[in-house]
């Protein structure tokens, strides 16, 4: 076992995780854990752009507004508001960094960001770089951390579990693949970076590493965990029968594209006054709603009237990618369903990126900072990581964490109580049962009985896949599958506990939106008790100043 020490410890090197250890590299060491190729990550995969207020025509206001709207009431508005100030700036870092988004001339000649619209939004303000531009703002900051000489990043090094000394968070186990042997690394803080948890459905966006696995170790370490009931579902991903799913981009939709029925009947305005640019929950539920009520395996995509070399150039990727199984976008109506896309809940964070547990930092896709309420607005995700990345980054420069000893070091919990495991345990197939009963009994449309259910399945679920873990702690898949069920778990006690419907939690017992009992946070913790609503991060504690450490 090999013991190291940095100043901090990133894990995960998607643009959170980038973004945190280019600032804190100013003036510390970083070293940047992830568990495939760098450039491996849910950032990658974002395809519609990055909101923010960079036309003269366009106001914070505005955009603290719709991010509001979509959030059905349960937005943190100081979060909001540091999100839409700090994120121009953050766009335009960006740019000086090398990102290359897409220009046009304004009416005088000179050259501008071309600012496009999704729905949800009052303005034009999503910058993109075709439909590739999570690639590229991953791309730029790979490069601008490649040679960093204060910057170390481990590919294929997996994530295990936190380091905690005294309630505070000191480091990380890490399982180095190359050599199948753990590691421990400590640092005076840690940055959770993981991404998402999309692969918990059957039908995700997600690529295959968005496991959940931050999530899971902060519960695991005894971290408020908030809103895992909002599951956002993408509405449309391309639905073929021997293709992978994809996302079919909400900007194809922002373009004009119109959802048909199959007999080529437009639906969404019986749905929604903003009609396909209606909100993401809005879209997802009306396609299962049509579906349901059909009895249809689909609905359809239409932006056949718009000229192919258009759409080539304005959908590079998805237009190759349909045409890869044989669909012309522009000639043809695409085939689309909802898969599961973003997780609005996760690690609790304060303005800071500061955890329930100190020295643990989380930003991104794997932390709830009260941003995205009961639903996310398009494009803001991917700003929301820059913005909280670069201030949990200043935070704990700031903070001047002192460096933790490297003696005796804590045992790696999880396989502390390891046990015989049957061949009938190791060998079922946990992931194929956990989808399942996530798909049937916890989807875009919930009810009581079924989430009461899936409760009991996925707690032995979740026993079996920590035997199988403690058997077999150097397999990456296992921890994965072990991290999954812990997930499920979360989403489902969260649905439980949330007896109303709101955002992008629909519950069929309980239909309406009830801002009496349950306009705030669910959050649960595993060392303070499952529930702990009423002891979330405390407003005092969400807009103090960085603290010393």
């Amino acid at each position: 076992m090999s013991v190291y020490r940095t100043d901090f410890v990133v894990i995960g090197s998607g643009i959170a995780g980038l973004t945190f250890a280019l600032r804190a590299a100013e003036q510390a060491e970083v070293v940047v854990i992830t568990k495939k190729e760098r450039s491996e990550s849910n950032t990658n995969y974002a395809q519609g752009g990055i909101a923010g207020v960079l036309s003269p025509e366009d106001t914070f206001d505005l955009h603290f507004q719709d991010t509001l709207n979509a959030g059905a009431g349960l937005c943190h508005e100081d979060a909001v508001r540091v999100l839409v100030q700090e994120g121009p700036h953050q766009i335009r870092r960006l740019i000086e960094l090398g990102a290359r988004f897409d220009m046009e001339r304004d009416a005088e000649g000179n050259p501008v960001l071309a600012l496009g619209r999704e729905g949800g939004h009052s303005r034009n303000r999503i910058v993109h770089y075709a439909d590739q531009t999570g690639w590229e703002i991953e791309r730029t900051l790979l490069e601008a951390t490649r040679y960093h000489p204060r910057i170390t990043i481990h590919e294929h090094f997996f994530a295990l579990e936190l380091i905690l000394r005294d309630s505070e968070c000191v480091g990380v186990w890490v399982l180095n693949t190359h050599s199948d042997e753990p590691e421990a690394f400590f640092a005076r803080a840690v940055l959770l970076a993981t991404g998402g948890c999309g692969q918990v459905y059957p039908h995700t966006t997600n690529p295959p590493i968005a496991t959940g696995d931050g999530i899971a170790m902060a519960w695991r370490a005894g971290a408020y965990i908030a809103n895992m009931e909002f599951m956002q579902f993408h509405p449309t991903t391309l639905y073929h029968p021997s293709a992978r799913s994809f996302l079919i981009s909400e900007a194809v939709r922002g373009e004009g594209a119109v959802l048909r029925l199959p007999d080529g009947t437009p639906f969404m305005e019986q749905h929604h006054p903003m009609k396909d640019l209606a909100p993401r929950d809005v879209v997802a539920r009306a396609i299962d709603a049509e579906m349901k009520r059909l009895g249809l395996p689909c609905v359809y995509l239409d932006i056949t009237h718009r000229p192919g070399e258009f759409l080539r150039q304005r959908f590079p990727v998805i237009y190759n990618r349909l045409q890869s199984v044989g669909i012309d976008m522009a000639r043809e109506w695409i085939p689309v369903v909802p898969a599961a896309h973003y997780m609005c809940g996760g690690v609790q964070t304060d303005l800071y990126g500061r955890t329930s547990i100190p020295r643990l930092y989380a930003a991104g896709e794997v932390a709830c900072t009260g941003v995205h309420g009961a639903n996310r607005l398009a494009s803001n995700s991917l700003l929301e990581a820059l913005v909280f990345a670069d201030r949990a980054a200043t935070h704990a420069v700031e903070a001047r964490w002192n460096q933790p000893r490297t003696d005796a070091v804590p045992p790696l919990e999880a396989l502390m109580q390891a046990s015989g495991v049957s061949e009938e345990v190791e060998h079922e197939d946990i992931r194929t049962r956990l989808h399942a009963v996530m798909h049937q009994k916890v989807g875009i449309v919930r009810r009581l009985a079924s989430l009461q259910e899936a409760a009991q399945e996925l707690q032995r679920l979740q026993r079996r896949a920590q035997l199988v873990v403690q058997k077999a702690p150097h397999r990456v898949e296992a921890w994965e599958r072990w991290n999954l069920t812990i997930v499920g778990g979360l989403i489902v006690q969260c649905a439980l506990r949330r007896r109303e419907s709101r955002g992008l939690h629909t519950l069929v017992d309980f239909p309406h939106r009830d801002d009496v009992n349950f306009k705030r946070d669910t959050v649960l913790c595993r060392t303070a008790g499952l529930d702990t609503s009423e002891a979330s991060l405390s407003h005092e504690t969400r807009n103090s100043a960085p603290r010393s450490g």
